[in-house]
């Protein structure tokens, strides 16, 4: 009974601070100039992002980059190399990002990615032959693959929490308008020179360099940004990140508000120490081996406990599947694929592809707005079977008329219609459902572990799909559509009957329809109770009567922590 009126007590220091804090979502971030920039900061990490996806695939499709990497274009094999070699980069960039978030900051990991990836940019712009395109893609690929996981952890560590979920919001909406603007930035450079074999190298040229842009606007702009306040408390440099919180939202050091965010963070930074301590004592020496253990017996707990098992299955498959819907072999090669449904000529094929990132980018916009309130899985099953449908329609108008397109033109523009309903169905369920879905089925104690293994799942099938896309256009026809349509239902299927619905549930909650019988979640709950209190956060925001020596508690724990 105590452990539950603990709980409480913490449910209601949350509480307090959300009052503190006032209005949340999209008018949260408008309210709040400071945490609006925010949000536009972050957006621009996921613009480049999504930019950096889709501008390859017109590039692909331009005479003059055919002309200068025939070697590699003009066989299906390593075609599928030149475009999968990026992801895999980003796979390796993933892995490696947690460690140098830590030891770096999140602040200089950023920078170092994008040190990273405007080397592989630059290399890719400035390449003669297929190999450096190669190692350019890789270069790049480390710097995608980092931020993609950096610039959002920044922030969810900035920001209030409040507004996180706008933040999150609003980095799929940046991914889905980086790949937009890519597609049409290819579809105007393409007619440098010409469309023909004169077409100047400019042409693929420039939409390459320009992802430079955005690259050094963000390592520039993150140079004039604090430390995450999360990141300087777990270095122990507690007063720093009092004064980043108090600059942050526009209130003095002593202020409730501050008061129960900086405390929150000291009581995760101690909960996550306190939960290590209890599991392994035997590794807590601060050494290199140890810390390297203690590493590996984390992710190990991962396979081993059954629950959390549940969870890393629910997490991978549920990347696996949002890959093998057949989203990025229509980002990767929609030109390619418009062309062989008669849409004949490099400009209208490309025209059909901004059709594309228009169409996603829409799309995206209700999706993060009604998440919520539908629920996870609705939103996704939905998805999976309207993409399904769209891939077998697609794959019976090529199979009837593959041959014969010349004069079955309407059949061409129906066929494109359905690529582009299936952007749609992608735009509002598994881009940005899946990542929500991924983020929040874990216990606090392993979370970010959990999330890391399920983003290098998205990756790595991300590779595999890019690499193989251009050998099943070529040898399995309109049967590539039927494979990705199959998949497309499989994801839907297992989200039906294996996928627990997760809106709105807490990490107790969360135990329960996962089928725990250890409560790890509750376990969780509990310990953080316990260090609320020991912080003096419950009294801070235990009552209106207590605030001026709740603050002036919390103060000096802060200090003496």
């Amino acid at each position: 009974m105590a452990g539950g009126a603990d709980l409480g007590s913490g449910q209601f220091a949350a509480q307090r601070r959300k009052a503190l804090a006032g209005r949340s979502g999209w008018a949260g971030l408008v309210h709040n100039r400071r945490i609006f920039a925010i949000a536009v900061f972050a957006s621009l990490g996921g613009l480049l992002y999504g930019y950096n996806q889709g501008v390859f695939s017109g590039v692909l499709a331009m005479q003059s980059f055919k002309t200068r990497m025939a070697s590699a274009v003009d066989h299906s094999g390593t075609k599928g190399w030149l475009v999968a070699i990026l992801e895999l980069g980003a796979w390796v960039g993933v892995l490696m990002t947690g460690y140098f978030a830590d030891k770096l900051s999140r602040k200089y990991t950023i920078v170092l990615a994008v040190v990273v990836f405007c080397v592989g940019v630059i290399v890719q712009t400035a390449a003669k032959a297929p190999p450096s395109i190669y190692g350019g893609r890789f270069v790049t690929g480390l710097g995608v693959g980092s931020m993609s996981m950096a610039v959002p952890l920044y922030n969810a560590e900035i920001a209030p929490p409040e507004v996180r979920g706008s933040l999150v919001a609003l980095q799929q909406l940046a991914i889905t308008f980086g790949i937009m603007v890519s597609f049409w930035i290819d579809y105007g450079t393409n007619y440098i020179g010409g469309t023909g074999a004169h077409q100047h190298e400019a042409a693929w040229r420039i939409p390459l360099a320009l992802q430079l842009v955005p690259a050094v606007i963000l390592g520039a702009g993150i140079l004039s940004m604090p430390f995450s306040p999360r990141w300087l408390v777990n270095q122990g440099r507690d007063d720093e990140a009092l004064v980043v919180l108090s600059r942050a939202r526009g209130l003095p050091p002593d202020s409730d508000l501050v008061q129960i965010e900086y405390l929150e963070i000291r009581a995760q930074y101690l909960f996550e120490k306190e939960t290590s301590e209890a599991k392994f004592p035997q590794y807590q020496d601060g050494s290199f081996a140890s810390n390297f253990k203690l590493g590996f017996y984390d992710y190990l707990s991962l396979l081993t406990n059954r629950n959390l098992f549940y969870r890393v299955a629910v997490g991978s498959l549920t990347m696996f599947f949002q890959q093998w819907t057949g989203v990025n072999a229509i980002l990767y090669y929609a030109p390619s694929i418009f062309q062989s449904l008669s849409l004949t000529g490099n400009a209208i094929s490309l025209l059909a592809t901004g059709v594309v990132g228009i169409a996603m980018f829409l799309a995206t916009i209700p999706a993060v707005l009604w998440v919520d309130q539908l629920g996870r899985k609705p939103v996704l099953v939905s998805g999976a079977f309207l993409m399904a449908g769209c891939h077998i329609i697609v794959a019976i108008l090529t199979g009837l008329f593959h041959d014969t397109w010349a004069s079955h033109v309407a059949a061409g523009w129906v066929a494109c219609v359905f690529v582009w309903i299936f952007a749609i169905g992608f735009g509002y369920s598994w881009g940005p459902c899946a990542w929500i879905l991924v983020a929040e089925i874990w216990p606090l104690s392993v979370r970010g572990k959990g999330l890391s293994i399920a983003a290098s799942s998205n990756w790595m099938n991300n590779f595999i799909v890019g690499e193989v896309t251009p050998t099943m256009l070529e040898h399995l026809g309109f049967g590539t559509f039927v494979f990705f349509g199959a998949f497309s239902l499989l994801g839907g299927l297992f989200v039906l009957f294996l996928v627990p619905e997760t809106k709105g549930l807490t990490l107790e909650e969360m135990d329960d329809v996962f089928g725990s019988s250890t409560g790890l979640a509750a376990a969780d709950l509990e310990r953080q109770a316990a260090i609320h209190r020991r912080l003096g956060l419950l009294e801070i925001a235990g009552s209106d009567e207590k605030k001026h020596s709740g603050s002036e508690e919390g103060t000096s724990v802060a200090k003496e922590a």
